[in-house]
């Protein structure tokens, strides 16, 4: 998987400086990102403090992980009942 390449504490002071009112292609020169990046991070992260963005990205991390358990879990239950429902 691709490493990301801007941390959210980089995300949040990109953000903090369009607010301020530096021009959205200004900014995207500045940082090598693409007006889509910044407009997708500006969607995601606006109104959110450095805090707020560190517990997002932990529970993002804890969704995925569960959401891994349960698709194991399920694989485990067909597996059962394909090896039950062969009759013997």
């Amino acid at each position: 998987m691709r490493k990301k390449r801007f941390t959210e504490e980089q995300v949040h002071e990109i953000l903090k400086e369009s607010e301020v009112g530096i021009s959205t292609p200004e900014l995207c020169r500045k940082y090598g990102i693409s007006k889509n990046t910044f407009y997708n991070w500006r969607s995601k992260y606006a109104g959110m403090e450095l805090s707020d963005l560190k517990k997002m990205r932990e529970l993002e991390d804890e969704n995925s992980k569960l959401k891994k358990l349960i698709a194991e879990q399920a694989l485990d239950i067909q597996a059962l009942k394909a090896v039950l429902s062969k009759k013997w």
